[in-house]
């Protein structure tokens, strides 16, 4: 899929892309657009429009890894627009953004765009489902001088919006080609209420690694009260919350601090989380989309993977669920706490701080050993730092008021 992508885009303006979620897709469409911008100007290239505030994170994150050279910011709601207006006073050649904020922008004229040739709109389908229609088409509308649009989904039969304005696309179909190696199974439950099963199931589970989906916000939080009572750790992804805490959740997750998250299908798509043992379906879903997308989560990448119903008697199974095999709950002691914990550090990129600068903070002046140090995620104006649990209270003596490089920083448990 990259390589035919990277030959697609490199050799035509317009690109239609379709591939499973976890395929690399941000790449795909990376490598070849970088081979179109110029080092030498400094205005806004490329913009990459995508439907989430943490799609937009991680596609910042796997650009920067890249090493272009080249300036790259992400803008999105959630966080001061005062904010957006500093980091990008010197022009990003890259800007990622959410088509709320990046609409608001150009509304403002914060940034010019007559330089920019390359558009990508990422899970373009999911952006026009959540109610993005009128800022995509403010967006195209302004953007005349674009040369190459790229448009991304990892839905089969997607319907190209008429404002995009495509001519003659290239579609590059690669869903065939993925073969989930994906098991259902069916968990039922005695009551209408399926809090005490969820328990049990994820009793049952252990310490493998999954998200359980839910329909509504509201019922994330009773389930989150009910497993902190039970003394389940576990992180919450849903729209409304802090974009602060549903950000941290993501991170604990992929550092091992949590093992389960509870999430809406909002966390179904675009998301750069760890290969998971399962997901479980706390909720049936509604639509046959959502089951593909929720279960797209496991199995990725050839890795194996179990989409787990929960299910009371009385419930019917849509038609697109095919009498899944029943799995009988067995192990009813709580899941062991994890052995990882999250330390926060107020410094960042803007201070001058790599991750090697981190990863010898803690070496050094911390006193841990190579396996006692997890997951490093460095942001603009802060970190965030994997720890082994029976570490982190001496590192935090040790660390915390202490400098590193030139700026005293504080470290703390989250």
């Amino acid at each position: 899929m990259q390589l035919d992508a990277h030959h697609a885009i490199a050799h035509n303006d317009e690109v239609i892309l379709l591939s499973p979620t976890g395929t690399g897709k941000t790449l795909a469409f990376l490598l070849p657009l970088l081979d179109k911008l110029d080092p030498e100007l400094d205005e806004v290239q490329l913009m990459i429009l995508c439907p989430t505030r943490e799609l937009a994170l991680q596609i910042e994150q796997v650009a920067r890894d890249m090493g272009s050279g080249y300036k790259i910011n992400a803008v999105y709601g959630g966080q001061f627009f005062s904010k957006d207006r500093i980091h990008i006073k010197h022009k990003p050649a890259i800007l990622i953004g959410t088509p709320g904020r990046v609409a608001d922008h150009l509304r403002r004229e914060t940034f010019t765009i007559e330089h920019t040739k390359a558009l990508v709109l990422d899970e373009f389908d999911k952006s026009l489902e959540i109610g993005f229609e009128k800022e995509l088409k403010f967006i195209l509308k302004e953007l005349r001088d674009c040369q190459t649009k790229v448009l991304t989904s990892a839905t089969h039969n997607v319907e190209i919006p008429a404002f995009v304005k495509l001519r003659e696309p290239v579609e590059l179909n690669h869903l065939g080609n993925a073969k989930p190696k994906l098991t259902v199974k069916m968990i039922s439950s005695p009551e209408k209420d399926k809090l005490n099963t969820l328990v049990s199931a994820l009793s049952h589970l252990g310490q493998k690694i999954g998200i359980v989906f839910c329909n509504y916000k509201d019922s994330i939080r009773r389930v989150s009260e009910r497993l902190s009572e039970e003394g389940i750790p576990h992180g919450s992804f849903y729209g409304g919350l802090e974009q602060k805490d549903r950000e941290r959740a993501l991170i604990k997750f992929r550092n091992g601090t949590y093992r389960v998250i509870l999430a809406t299908d909002l966390a179904a798509r675009g998301l750069d989380i760890p290969a998971l043992d399962y997901i479980l379906h706390y909720h049936l879903p509604l639509r046959e989309e959502e089951w593909v997308h929720r279960n797209g989560r496991t199995a990725r990448m050839h890795l194996e993977g179990t989409a787990y119903l929960l299910k009371w008697a009385e419930d019917e199974l849509p038609e697109f669920i095919d009498n899944p095999e029943e799995e009988l709950l067995t192990n009813e002691s709580r899941p062991p706490q994890t052995d990882w914990s999250t330390l926060f550090i107020s410094g960042g990129r803007k201070d001058k701080i790599s991750k090697g600068d981190l990863a010898g903070f803690f070496f050094k002046q911390g006193e841990l050993k190579n396996e006692e140090l997890g997951i490093i995620e460095l942001k603009q104006d802060c970190a965030f730092v994997g720890i082994k649990t029976s570490k982190a209270k001496s590192a935090i003596s040790k660390l915390n008021n202490t400098r590193l490089k030139k700026k005293k920083v504080r470290v703390y448990l989250i």
